[in-house]
């Protein structure tokens, strides 16, 4: 019908500006020339994840494996020209040994060494964001000293009395934050599995992977502007065209690699997406991109559905069982 055409255009519009959207990496330039933290910051990613990470991995397989498969050959046309071979013995050997090695340097060396650039890349993706947020404002990411002691005085009281009004909207922040890591997990799992659906679970992969990806980079850019999760959701699940396009690029750049290298891949390009993501004006383009197609709606879709559910039932699980507790201490 005339109608779905007309959401199938939409729709495709809008993945391509935030297609478009991500690839405006001259924003990260642009943040970078203004910022020396984020400058150091993002080039200490590129350090762990590129030249340490995927850099091991090149050695291992250019390298590594060329000298081990000489030194102790699997096939035995590398020893004799011989027909018959009569070195079958210890060419299993040389295979188990040749085996054995690679194994130890990945389970001493590039599991380690992978657990350590999660956690320290995942560290360094909040500062990127911090910093390239702070060079979008244009306002330094330290407060301002004081000049005088009743300034000071001033100063401690006003931040006191903030932190007393604002303590029931911390705990909320809390809760949201609990729920958020429950959502994106159970997301995660969702993605996981749906990859090995016959036929349709490499698309679905993709796609999911993208909307993850997208969600991960702007949540830095949502936090920083303290919107409320239930506006994040709404807003992302009613422009789902718009973050699929946005997280699209980042997924394909890692997906056919084998999962290490697609890691470093990830590692490299993910700050460069936070940072696109971090002085998008997504709002505006997504806007821009309804006046042309004369406010043609694309739906709202429940992309966290079956996540949302989950930590639902989680959180309510955990509730129940803390409130039996609770009359379990009161009859005693």
């Amino acid at each position: 019908t005339e109608e779905a055409m007309s959401k199938m255009v939409a729709a495709s519009r809008l993945w391509f500006a935030g297609f478009a959207d991500a690839c405006c990496l001259h924003r990260v330039v642009s943040l970078c020339l203004k910022s020396k933290k984020l400058s150091i910051r993002t080039g200490q990613c590129f350090l762990l994840n590129g030249f340490i990470f995927l850099g091991s991995i090149l050695v291992l397989n250019l390298l590594v494996v060329p000298t081990l498969q000489w030194i102790l050959p699997e096939n035995c046309c590398q020893i004799t020209s011989q027909d018959s071979c009569p070195f079958s013995g210890v060419l299993k050997l040389y295979s188990f040994l040749h085996f054995g090695l690679v194994q130890l340097l990945y389970v001493f060396w590039f599991y380690p060494l992978y657990i350590f650039s999660f956690i320290l890349s995942a560290i360094w993706y909040g500062d990127i964001a911090k910093h390239g947020f702070a060079a979008m404002e244009g306002s330094p990411s330290t407060l301002e000293q004081p000049s005088s002691k009743n300034e000071a005085v001033a100063l401690e009281r006003k931040i006191e009395t903030e932190k007393l009004v604002d303590l029931g909207g911390l705990m909320i922040g809390i809760g949201e934050q609990v729920y958020s890591i429950l959502l994106l997990t159970f997301f995660f799992l969702e993605v996981y599995v749906l990859g090995f659906v016959p036929y349709i679970g490499k698309p679905l992969n993709i796609l999911l992977l993208s909307w993850m990806y997208a969600y991960y980079c702007f949540e830095y850019k949502w936090n920083f502007t303290k919107v409320s999760l239930d506006k994040r959701l709404d807003f992302f699940e009613s422009n789902w065209a718009f973050f699929a396009g946005f997280g699209n690029p980042c997924v394909l750049a890692s997906f056919f690699f084998s999962p290490l290298v697609g890691y470093g891949v990830m590692a490299i390009l993910f700050p460069l997406f936070v940072l696109t993501a971090t002085s998008s004006r997504a709002e505006q383009a997504i806007f821009s991109e309804r006046r042309k197609q004369r406010d043609a709606g694309i739906g709202r879709l429940p992309i966290f559905y079956a996540a949302d559910t989950l930590s639902m039932w989680v959180l309510g699980f955990f509730s129940l069982e803390s409130r039996e507790q609770i009359r379990e201490k009161k009859k005693q």
